[in-house]
């Protein structure tokens, strides 16, 4: 029997339901797959989205965020220190990092924060005004409106009496 199970391609993808780019992130995901920084995705309204990353130990200027081609990676580069310490165990992995999310179109970033270890980015789903549904009234009024006013009328010939 075969099953595939795709949950694993919703864990890095926001906001969009094209199979063919989930499984093109996949691929990409299966490559640094590697679980290290640990995230969360949450919806948080109809068209906002949250990203929680796990950063502990980093610092704003040691992480950086770029959206490219509706790809947001998200780097951690941890600074040299002056002299490493002797750790007698080290469980707070403080590791360079590079974590990308495939977004949908039209799904812009409004704001990124770092509280208590967590990077939180929050995402939009912004539609243009032209890809928004719109409502079209429908008249009630007879066929000769619908014909409109430069419309040719054809009437039967008259019949001599």
């Amino acid at each position: 029997m075969t099953h595939f199970d795709f949950s694993p391609l919703y864990r890095s993808s926001v906001g969009f339901d094209r199979l063919t780019r989930l499984v093109e992130s996949s691929v990409q995901q299966t490559e640094a797959a590697n679980g290290y920084p640990p995230y969360n995705i949450e919806k948080t309204a109809e068209d906002q989205y949250r990203i929680t990353v796990a950063v502990a130990g980093f610092g704003e200027d040691e992480l950086a965020l770029e959206v490219n081609q509706n790809v947001l990676m998200i780097e951690g580069r941890k600074k040299e220190g002056d002299g490493e310490a002797a750790y007698l165990y080290r469980g707070i992995a403080g590791r360079s990092f590079k974590r990308q999310f495939q977004l949908a179109d039209h799904v812009k970033v409004v704001d990124a924060g770092l509280h208590n270890g967590l990077l939180v980015v929050d995402l939009m789903r912004e539609l243009p005004e032209a890809m928004k549904p719109r409502r079209i009234a429908i008249s009630t009024s007879g066929p000769a409106t619908v014909a409109g006013k430069g419309a040719k009328r054809i009437e039967s010939p008259k019949k001599a009496a």
